[in-house]
């Protein structure tokens, strides 16, 4: 796995991230943001049996997990270590810190809610960074791979603690927000 080396090597590469068909990852981004949402439908069902009793929303989940990890298979298709699972928990924090963000809003903390949007795009940056090896230094080609392992994992867990602050995350911000435009038709 090679790092990027240099600050010149690092905007190499992204220019080069920039040439890939941005529809494509406009189709990948609209994905994303569904599949945050089944991951949060998985949760509101596990809370929904325990608060209630009722089996038959446990009994919803597999359903829902399945829908997820083939719509992660989209945008995941191949993998080493944990990027599978990271690339799941990035998704999950960046919709649960929005979410705080929007009740924030709605309750007059301003400063906090845009506090927490910024912290959650940052979230999703990362995930973007990450599943294009603009992190690992492996710019990934846009072509989609077969699956390499049996995706097994655990229910998922989200968490609220504040991304970190680098020139990395601004570097990845700016590449998301030129290579990834739902805006294209």
């Amino acid at each position: 796995m090679k790092k990027i080396e240099s600050v010149q090597e690092f905007v190499e590469k992204l220019d080069a991230a920039k040439k890939v068909n941005p529809k494509d990852l406009s189709s990948d981004q609209d994905l994303t943001i569904g599949i945050m949402n089944l991951i949060s439908i998985e949760e509101h069902l596990m809370f929904s049996g325990a608060k209630t009793g009722k089996h038959e929303f446990y009994d919803m989940i597999n359903d829902i997990r399945e829908m997820r990890k083939n719509a992660m298979l989209k945008i995941i298709p191949s993998y080493e270590g944990e990027v599978w699972c990271i690339s799941k928990h990035l998704l999950a924090a960046a919709m649960r810190v929005f979410e705080v963000g929007t009740k924030a809003l709605a309750a007059g903390d301003r400063d906090t809610a845009y506090s927490l949007f910024d912290q959650s795009y940052e979230l999703y940056c990362m995930f973007w960074g990450l599943n294009m090896g603009m992190l690992t230094g492996d710019k990934k080609d846009t072509k989609k791979e077969k699956p390499s392992k049996k995706v097994t994992e655990t229910q998922p867990t989200a968490t609220t603690t504040p991304a970190p602050k680098s020139g990395g995350i601004g570097k990845l911000k700016s590449w998301v927000k030129n290579a990834v435009n739902c805006c294209i038709e």
